[in-house]
């Protein structure tokens, strides 16, 4: 798989190129956002690392304007230890946020825990509650004939709640299904991605498809 590295600092760069080749990836690097917009468009990358602060586009602008025609997983990387950053670059689509100074070892671990979301299929290829339907395979999902656009954390935590129908999972269920048992992972991150997924589920005509038990946690609603 193909791993776009998006970062200012050479040295810091250089190790996490080095610390993604020994896991087997392939990798592409950048030291500025229009270079990343430009690989981005050319390389096809399975997933994205970037730097929140490049120079001139910093790397919430570059999300942007790749979340406008791709919904390749990214992983944003950041000096500052801001949860207001945390929740902005959440809810402008990233998939996972890592603060520095941080291990390449955990860095290749957050890696992996989206690749294997993005391209896990499960036992079964396809999921059905209602009108809502899931490709896992294709990583692709619909409400009746119209398909929407998920990261691979929102298809991710609607599988999650389309594989226990009828099911309250609490927050800490769904943290440890997406991120594993000893994840830092907050509350309020996973709140950012299912505020994203509710709303686009409700774009495409199923407003009731995640149902909010107060005090417990989600479950599949009418969809």
């Amino acid at each position: 798989m193909k791993i776009l590295l998006v970062d200012d600092d050479p040295r810091l760069r250089e190790l996490v190129r080095m610390a993604l080749e020994r896991a087997e990836y392939a990798v592409v690097t950048a030291g500025d956002g229009q270079t990343a917009l430009t690989h981005a468009g050319r390389e096809a990358p399975d997933l994205i690392v970037l730097d929140v602060g490049l120079p001139e586009m910093d790397g919430f602008e570059v999300c942007r304007r790749i979340r406008a025609h791709s919904e390749v997983p990214i992983l944003f990387l950041t000096a500052r230890d801001d949860e207001v950053d945390r929740i902005v670059g959440l809810e402008l689509g990233a998939d996972d946020y890592v603060t520095k100074p941080f291990s390449p070892r955990e860095l290749v671990a957050r890696v992996r825990a989206i690749l294997k979301r993005t391209h896990g299929t499960g036992n079964r290829s396809e999921a059905r509650h209602g009108d809502l339907r899931l490709d896992r395979a294709a990583h692709r999902a619909w409400v009746g004939e119209r398909e929407i656009a998920l990261t691979s954390t929102e298809f991710a935590l609607l599988d999650h709640l389309m594989r226990h129908p009828g099911q309250v999972r609490s927050r800490r269920q769904m943290i440890e299904a997406q991120w594993g048992a000893h994840s830092p992972v907050s509350d309020r991150t996973l709140d950012s991605h299912l505020r994203n997924l509710r709303r686009k589920l409700a774009e495409a005509g199923a407003p009731e498809a995640l149902e909010t038990v107060h005090g417990v946690g989600m479950r599949l609603g009418a969809a």
